[in-house]
């Protein structure tokens, strides 16, 4: 049974990096998309907004769905509907089949998103250690690849859909095929075809009840997570270029380094987990990421203002994975309700987080700016606590539980 954990891991760990792609993809050609449709600048920002609200309608239904159909299966039919979505940005042709495709994005890559977290927090408890974070190192490495892959496009002029189409073409077969051993909490690989009954979500985590009240300081922290993460993507060029004087060249450098030190940050943060518990770990990522905000507030110049933004990387990375392993700590009964309901709040966060650092910019000072979500992150200094349940395993013993080979077995909850 444990090369079926194995086989699980791996193919959901390429899941995420083909979200990563997938999102970078869209995210970095706005500029390419909105002269291809002719979106005026007054009306892009409506266009963007509905995305991340279509992604919240989308993780909410999937909270709906979940109670009925494996979240194996959402995120099995979800990720190909992202891909051809994105697809469609690419070859649509007027503004109606743009609203149309960038709908379809938006809502199945909210199901995507909490489908796959789901998948990843079972998987944690069935390890019985920590592996949370390793997922979002390959969201990391897939949004570096989609970005270089939107630079090569955006360098060379070429089409839209001759960007997308060799990418779809790659990953959404290869999607397809690994998710054919996906696995959820109460059973092997999604192919397997074992009972979906109602004796399965309760095993899932789809069953118990969430308290809003213990999920809120969880939700809060994934809001503040997001505004720090959107002010570091949508300002960090222009605070180097326009605060610290910086050439524009140099001006594009502190997001692929905040993005580098993401991927490294992630990829290594499950050892801290496993050796030092996550209370810890998310207590100095909020530490180190508000000491980053503070240092690109105070900055004398460019370069240690990139120095910040590089101890954003660092801080912030953390935080999202550990969230989403929390809410399955705090709600071992209910954990798909849980990592549904708090997904919704990565898109608040998004939606909050670039207008109010561009409002408090242009009303008070961009340098000022930067100290809000400095204040926000040290938030999550106070709401640490919640990252364990009481008595939860602190997946710190580096290895593996026994009862890691019971997954699939009837009564044996996870």
């Amino acid at each position: 049974m444990t090369d079926v954990l194995r086989r699980g891991r791996a193919s959901l760990a390429f899941g995420f990096f083909a979200q990563g792609v997938a999102f970078a993809l869209l995210v970095t050609r706005i500029p390419a998309i909105q002269d291809r449709y002719g979106v005026s600048d007054a009306l892009l920002p409506a266009f963007l907004a509905a995305v991340p609200v279509l992604a919240g309608v989308g993780s909410v239904g999937t909270e709906r769905l979940v109670r009925r159909v494996r979240p194996s299966r959402v995120l099995r039919w979800s990720q190909p509907v992202v891909l051809l979505a994105l697809l469609g940005v690419g070859l649509g042709e007027g503004m109606a089949e743009l609203a149309v495709a960038l709908g379809a994005f938006g809502l199945a890559v909210g199901a995507l998103d909490a489908s796959m977290n789901m998948l990843g927090v079972s998987l944690q408890r069935a390890y019985g250690r920590s592996i949370m974070l390793g997922f979002h190192a390959t969201y990391s490495l897939g949004g570096i690849l989609g970005a270089s892959l939107a630079w090569a496009g955006a360098h060379w002029e070429l089409a839209l859909w001759v960007s997308y189409l060799p990418v779809v073409a790659v990953l959404l077969p290869a999607a397809l095929v690994g998710s054919r051993w996906y696995v959820d909490a109460a059973g092997g690989p999604v192919g397997e075809g074992q009972g979906q009954g109602k004796g399965q979500g309760k095993e899932s985590g789809g069953g118990g009840v969430v308290g809003f009240g213990v999920l809120l300081p969880l939700c809060l922290v994934m809001t503040f997570a997001y505004i720090g993460d959107s002010t570091v993507s949508n300002w960090s060029a222009k605070y180097l270029q326009d605060v610290l004087g910086s050439s524009e060249q140099l001006a594009t450098v502190p997001y692929n380094v905040y993005m580098v030190t993401t991927l490294v940050g992630r990829a290594v943060g499950d050892l801290g987990v496993r050796r030092f518990g996550a209370v810890a770990v998310v207590r100095g990522g909020a530490l180190v990421a508000a000491v980053g905000f503070a240092v690109v507030a105070g900055a004398p110049g460019a370069w240690v203002g990139m120095g910040g933004f590089t101890l954003l990387g660092v801080g912030l990375c953390v935080l999202v994975p550990q969230t989403f392993a929390a809410a399955g700590r705090l709600f071992p009964g209910a954990s798909d309700a849980a990592v549904a309901r708090l997904n919704v709040f990565n898109y608040v966060g998004f939606l909050i987080g670039s207008p109010l650092v561009g409002a408090l910019g242009d009303a008070w000072s961009y340098r000022g700016a930067m100290l809000v979500p400095m204040v926000l992150v040290l938030v999550t200094v106070v709401y640490a606590r919640s990252f364990e349940a009481p008595g939860a395993d602190r997946y710190g013993g580096g290895h593996e539980r026994a009862r890691a080979a019971d997954v699939g077995r009837g009564g044996h909850g996870l």
